[in-house]
């Protein structure tokens, strides 16, 4: 019997990610008793405040963003995670790069590693959008609001990474460049920007 209480846990955990809080895994009527179970069989781990994920191998591609959104509850997705998921970068970052409101809670995390990035009112609140990562949303920073935070924190992340993000988001069709210069004004480098995109367009 517990043996098929544990594949549709299994089969649950797996159409939401691999991930669930403590909360939806018993909505979704996982009993308390089937989750220990898994823990201590080496199915599920849990990670923190309540959430609990299947193991590596078990798990399918995104799930470190879904972990994050979940675990993180205030983050958007931010600079080199935000430049992977428009295509707009040719790194691999380590960690999963994250915006966090001034004084708000900092999350000490074994895994996934974060990479935290302060920003208060408008630079923090302008050009969320939310990205299908497995079935779940997850909130990023557009495409302009990416580039423009790149200069800002060009001296954190490396300025010919900057560089790179705005010349592929220039090669894109569908570019917006009022856009693009608004959120260069909310962040304060529009002096910073306005040479290379003098030299690039």
């Amino acid at each position: 019997m517990m043996s098929k209480q544990k594949e549709r846990a299994r089969q649950m955990f797996t159409e939401s990610s691999g991930i669930l809080r403590w909360s939806e895994a018993i909505e979704k009527g996982i009993h308390p008793q089937t989750l220990s179970r898994m823990v201590r069989d080496g199915i599920l781990e849990r990670m923190e405040r309540g959430i609990y994920r299947l193991k590596e191998g078990e798990l399918h591609g995104g799930e470190d963003l879904v972990a994050v959104s979940k675990l993180v509850p205030k983050g958007v997705m931010c600079l080199l995670t935000a430049l992977v998921q428009f295509d707009m970068t040719s790194q691999i970052p380590r960690k999963v790069y994250v915006a966090l409101p001034k004084g708000a809670w900092k999350p000490e995390l074994e895994y996934p590693q974060l990479e935290i990035f302060r920003m208060s009112g408008k630079a923090y609140e302008s050009g969320v959008i939310w990205q299908d990562i497995e079935g779940e949303r997850v909130p990023f920073y557009n495409r302009e609001k990416t580039v423009a935070d790149c200069f800002k924190f060009r001296g954190r992340i490396g300025e010919d990474i900057a560089i790179e993000a705005l010349k592929e988001y220039l090669r894109k069709s569908n570019r917006n460049m009022n856009e693009l210069l608004q959120y260069a004004a909310i962040n304060r480098v529009e002096d910073v920007m306005s040479p290379y995109l003098r030299a690039l367009l």
